[in-house]
């Protein structure tokens, strides 16, 4: 699946167009390397996010077409979320 398409359906992103832009900032990476929205992601890949002062770090779990709002958290597991005053804490 592309990452683009991930990162709406995983509700990270609310709009794939949004997606898509977030990954040509090269604000996005997996497995640590820099990121186009066209990458195409693998269960067990980690997908880092920068959002504006915060990061999210998350390894993907299951790779759908479509899902509900209440089951896209099931898609990933958060691995690290940090904030701007750069304590981060480990998720699920």
């Amino acid at each position: 699946m592309r990452l683009d398409k991930f990162l709406k359906v995983s509700r990270l992103v609310k709009r794939r167009t949004l997606a898509k832009e977030v990954c040509d900032q090269g604000r996005v990476e997996v497995n640590g390397r820099p990121a186009k929205a066209g990458t195409v992601l693998v269960m067990g890949d980690e997908v880092a996010i920068r959002f504006g002062n915060q990061s999210l770090r998350v390894r993907v779990e299951s790779l759908k077409e479509t899902t509900r709002k209440s089951e896209a958290g099931e898609l990933y597991t958060v691995l690290e979320r940090v904030s701007d005053g750069g304590a981060g804490h480990t998720g699920s």
